[in-house]
């Protein structure tokens, strides 16, 4: 079957095609991405198979809906395979959706209700979804969540410390990023490395740190939403509640405006003006202070999550995926230097070394192995809907 993995952020939608069957995995035979939405600047990028990507063409962007015309589009081709099924990522299901699901009127009514867990994430995927649907009425429509691999945290790190009658309102701690960590569990796993402690670092525009115990989620950073943990691109990370409740009584702030802040003003973007993690290195190599200081504190925030995790449940193997986790060397040097005990874990030259797949690290003094994990979210949801398809055919 052919399966179209839609995965749209913010300002991008990326999206790809796998020829998949049951008992093999998904081969990846076209790939894409609608970038810089809402900017002049928005362009549209088609891969097939192996062949290095053409140059971008510059397209018509300016809202997330013109995006997924474009992709849709594109995928409707006479020179694109017929699709069999689409799988969609959504960030947040809320509190009735604790599994992968086909999308039915049930599941959309279930995440309309969700909108108020993720307002500045799901409105944009419910949308996309059901254009899809609309365009493709024929084919089955999956929905995979990123936070269905926490489901098997204990009570005791989803559970906040506040009057019980909000958890019965679906407030608790989620978890984000799971597709991400199933990933490389999977990818781990292939390579008969498995760990009992792992502590997975995804960092990109979004970060989290989470704990896994046999291969399962045990504890990350991410809570309610994917606004809290650690410093993230345009996201602060956890915050002293007061600061919110002082933004609202002090500072003539709204609802509003503090979501907007909190979401795409803040982290990063906020202590350097940008969220750009190339020329944040750049920048501190030719000695800008405000750099520098942005780039700490990142650095100490991710440090903190690793080592609270460490401490917590314990740690044979420390992994490094997402954007920033697998291709910016100085950053995982940063992080990983005098985290365990004073003593060096990365070592240089295979720090610094390009490469693909799973790939150590570690210097050979390091008590705890260092590897690189690529993030293959797009895969997962490949292989969640060829097992979705497989088990519940439309």
């Amino acid at each position: 079957m052919h399966i179209l993995v839609i995965n749209s952020g913010s300002s991008s939608v990326k999206f790809s095609i796998f020829n998949s069957e049951p008992e093999s995995e998904p081969d990846a035979v076209l790939d894409g991405e609608v970038s810089g939405i809402g900017t002049a600047q928005a362009s549209l990028a088609v891969r097939w198979g192996s062949i290095s990507p053409p140059v971008p063409v510059q397209v018509d962007a300016k809202t997330s809906l013109e995006a997924i015309h474009l992709v849709l589009d594109e995928v409707s081709k006479p020179s694109t395979p017929p699709l069999d099924a689409i799988g969609y990522r959504v960030v947040h299901p809320g509190p009735k959706l604790n599994r992968h699901q086909r999308i039915t009127d049930t599941v959309l009514a279930d995440l309309e209700a969700a909108v108020v867990f993720a307002p500045l994430h799901d409105p944009d995927a419910i949308r996309l979804i059901r254009e899809a649907m609309r365009r493709f009425p024929d084919i089955s429509h999956y929905a995979c969540f990123d936070t269905v691999f926490h489901e098997t945290m204990p009570e005791v790190a989803t559970t906040y410390a506040i009057p019980t009658r909000f958890a019965a309102q679906g407030v608790r701690r989620y978890g984000f990023h799971g597709l991400s960590c199933e990933s490389v569990v999977r990818q781990l796993d292939a390579a008969d490395i498995r760990p009992e402690r792992v502590v997975i670092a995804h960092l990109g525009s979004g970060c989290s740190v989470t704990a896994l115990r046999d291969g399962k989620s045990i504890d990350t950073t991410m809570g309610l939403t994917p606004t809290g943990g650690i410093v993230m691109g345009t996201r602060p990370g956890d915050l002293d509640p007061g600061l919110i409740l002082y933004l609202l009584r002090e500072a003539d702030a709204t609802v509003d405006s503090v979501e907007q802040m909190l979401n795409h003003e803040a982290g990063i973007k906020a202590l350097f003006g940008v969220n750009d993690m190339r020329k944040l290195r750049e920048a501190v190599a030719a000695g800008d202070e405000r750099a520098k200081l942005a780039a700490e504190v990142f650095t100490s925030s991710v440090r903190r999550a690793i080592g609270g995790m460490a401490a917590l449940h314990g740690l044979d193997a420390l992994v490094f995926t997402g954007g920033i986790g697998e291709h910016d060397a100085v950053s995982r040097e940063a992080i990983a230097s005098g985290l365990w005990r004073s003593q060096p874990m990365v070592d240089a030259t295979l720090n610094a070394a390009h490469g693909s797949g799973v790939r150590s690290i570690s210097c050979e003094s390091s008590a705890i192995p260092v590897y690189v994990v690529p993030a293959q979210e797009d895969l997962m949801i490949a292989v969640h809907v060829t097992q979705m398809a497989a088990s519940n055919p439309k």
